[in-house]
């Protein structure tokens, strides 16, 4: 019984240890992958960005009354 007890941990050990050699290899190569992304082909800036859209106190005010209209029709329509 003792017998069949430490097979079944070696065979757990070497289980578990090549899982975890298999995740360190895969964690270093997509390591690797996004270092040679980002230094061959770098993100350009969009052409079209422009600065962000400051919305005044009175439009929030509509968007908020326009979201909870939505919202009651919704839980009245949905129970």
């Amino acid at each position: 019984m003792t017998e069949l007890i430490s097979s079944g941990l070696e065979l757990m050990l070497a289980g578990m240890g090549i899982v975890f050699l298999f995740l360190t290899m895969l964690v270093i190569v997509i390591n690797a992958m996004s270092k040679l992304i980002t230094r061959y082909l770098p993100e350009e800036p969009l052409p079209h960005a422009t600065a962000p859209v400051i919305v005044s106190a009175e439009a929030s005010k509509s968007y908020i009354a326009a979201i909870t209209a939505a919202i009651h029709q919704y839980r009245r329509t949905h129970g």
